[in-house]
């Protein structure tokens, strides 16, 4: 019986380095087929913008019980409800079934996800403001690994709630008050959308940015952010502008973001292909360089049960490298979740969270 045990043993063992390996080799391809839907997109009507004046079409907003975004480490805690500036958050992608091309809107998993990370990442904002956070029928996580038409469909319909959203937002918030735009990956590319489609054609609307956090997307230097009506932020107290970061451990392997982008058209109609990438050091606040992990004031380290996060200051440096991916040297364990080629996207603010909340601080201060 023990050597039978032995065998099994020894067989998991083998099974399970043949997995790593396997993953190691093909992981990007794993990914596609395990994450993207084989069913037909559906098409769906586009919300009006009066449905997301109802409190349910949130995540987050300051009337909100319970707000997921007001979490914070031991040792900070959100600002004064009604000051500073107003933030609009979107969330990235939180569904990952493959069995629709766009999550349901009230889908329990799904939107637990997403609260998930409104604590581990629009937190950071909420010294700066109210954070506003709304629910979308975002595309599923498959959408990304695939060139077929129905994913740029999925990511139309998924834009045109957060479209909804944001006209809601403007019409419920103080038309003084400054603004704060951010978001990660899926959230981050509709984030980059609205600022093509409606901050670079109102000039009104332009004048009231503190900053935009398009981050965890690429942006082409060349064939996107002249067309997105705001400036990469070139100071660490400027306002007005954009930051952008993508982070990789090393050794970084880039790939799987390169090979869809370098297929698309940016926003200026330009090819993206072999185009730079803006590169916010998130230590500096400014583009390129580098910066040591003392400079880091505190990454996240979540529990095991995601619950709960310490926060460590000096343990995780940032360099703007090759077209303009972030690598933060070996990367630390936060997680089972990094991604193929020592892709840290799921940490991207996380890592550097302390810092993203001083940012947004100084921004804001010099905007007033």
């Amino acid at each position: 019986m023990a050597r039978k045990f032995l065998y099994v043993v020894a067989t998991l063992i083998v099974l399970t380095i043949a997995a790593a390996f396997a993953y190691r080799l093909f992981g990007n391809q794993l990914l596609r087929w395990s994450t993207v839907p084989s069913e037909s997109f559906r098409e769906q009507a586009a919300p009006p913008s009066e449905l997301y004046k109802r409190r349910i079409m949130w995540l987050a907003r300051p009337d909100i019980p319970g707000n997921p975004a007001l979490w914070t480490p031991t040792g900070y805690s959100p600002g004064q409800p009604g000051q500073g500036a107003a933030v609009f958050f979107i969330h990235p992608t939180s569904y990952i079934n493959k069995a629709h091309w766009n999550a349901p809107i009230d889908d329990p998993d799904t939107n637990g996800r997403a609260e998930l990370f409104l604590r581990g990442q629009a937190s950071a904002f909420n010294g700066s403001g109210d954070i506003w956070a709304p629910r979308y029928r975002q595309a599923t996580f498959g959408a990304f690994l695939t060139s077929v038409s129905d994913a740029e469909r999925a990511l139309d319909l998924a834009y045109r709630d957060v479209d909804a959203a944001f006209t809601a937002f403007l019409e419920q918030v103080d038309p003084k008050r400054p603004l704060i735009l951010a978001g990660h990956s899926q959230g981050a590319l509709h984030l980059s959308r609205l600022l093509t489609d409606r901050v670079a054609k109102d000039p009104a609307l332009k004048r009231r940015i503190v900053a935009a956090y398009v981050i965890g997307w690429p942006i082409s230097m060349t064939a996107d952010l002249p067309a997105m009506g705001l400036p990469a932020c070139e100071r660490a107290d400027q306002t007005g502008c954009i930051l952008s970061w993508q982070s990789f451990g090393e050794p970084a392997d880039p790939s799987l973001i390169l090979e869809v982008f370098d297929k698309t058209n940016g926003y200026t109609g330009a090819p993206r292909k072999d185009s730079a990438m803006l590169c916010t050091n998130p230590l500096t606040g400014t583009p390129g360089g580098e910066a040591p992990a003392t400079a880091n004031l505190g990454t996240l380290f979540p529990s095991s049960d995601l619950k709960t996060a310490e926060i460590i200051a000096g343990k995780v440096p940032a360099k703007c490298e090759g077209r303009g991916i972030l690598t933060i040297g070996e990367g630390p364990s936060v997680g089972p979740y990094v991604l193929p080629g020592n892709n840290y996207h799921v940490y991207d603010y996380s890592l550097f969270w302390a810092n993203v909340r001083a940012d947004a601080d100084r921004r804001l201060k010099a905007f007033r």
